[in-house]
C-alpha cells in the first residue's frame, strides 16, 4: 500500500468515516469512540510528519478557508452539530477544513479540544473550556 492512501484512509477513519463506503459511521460505532479518534489522528499526525509531498499552500483549500465567523454561522454550526450532525459533513457544509470545524465546536464549548489539535489553536481552546467549565 502508498503511504498516501494510508494517510488517506487513517484521515477518513478519524473524521468518523467508512473509507470504503463512504458513509459517517453511528454514534455507537468504536470508529467514533473518542480515544479511538485521538489514537487515529495521532497515528495520522505521526505520519504526516515525515516528509511527504503535499500540495502547495492553499491549493485545495475550501472556499471559506481563514475567512472570519459570523454570529450567524456560529449558531448554524453550533445548531447543526447539536442535531447530530458529523464534522466531515460540518465541514463540508461550512466550506472549510475539519480542522477549523473542531477549533470553533471547541471555542463554542460544544467539545474538548483534541489532543492533536495543532498549537494555535490550543490557546483558544483551553480558554473556551475554562469559560465553559466556570
Amino acid at each position: 500500500m502508498e503511504r498516501q492512501a494510508a494517510l488517506k484512509i487513517i484521515q477518513q477513519l478519524a473524521d468518523g468515516v467508512d473509507p470504503h463506503s463512504g458513509e459517517v459511521f453511528p454514534s455507537d460505532s468504536p470508529y467514533q469512540h473518542p480515544d479511538t479518534i485521538r489514537a487515529l489522528f495521532f497515528a495520522l499526525h505521526a505520519l504526516e510528519t515525515r516528509p511527504v509531498s503535499r500540495q502547495p499552500a492553499g491549493e485545495g483549500a475550501p472556499e471559506n478557508a481563514g475567512k472570519p465567523w459570523s454570529e450567524d454561522e456560529d449558531k448554524a454550526l453550533a445548531s447543526a452539530f447539536d442535531a447530530g450532525r458529523q464534522i466531515p459533513e460540518l465541514a463540508a457544509q461550512h466550506k472549510r477544513t475539519r480542522v477549523a470545524i473542531q477549533a470553533r465546536l471547541v471555542k463554542l464549548g460544544k467539545i474538548e479540544p483534541p489532543a492533536d489539535m495543532p498549537n494555535r489553536f490550543r490557546a483558544a481552546a483551553s480558554m473556551a473550556s475554562y469559560v465553559v467549565q466556570h
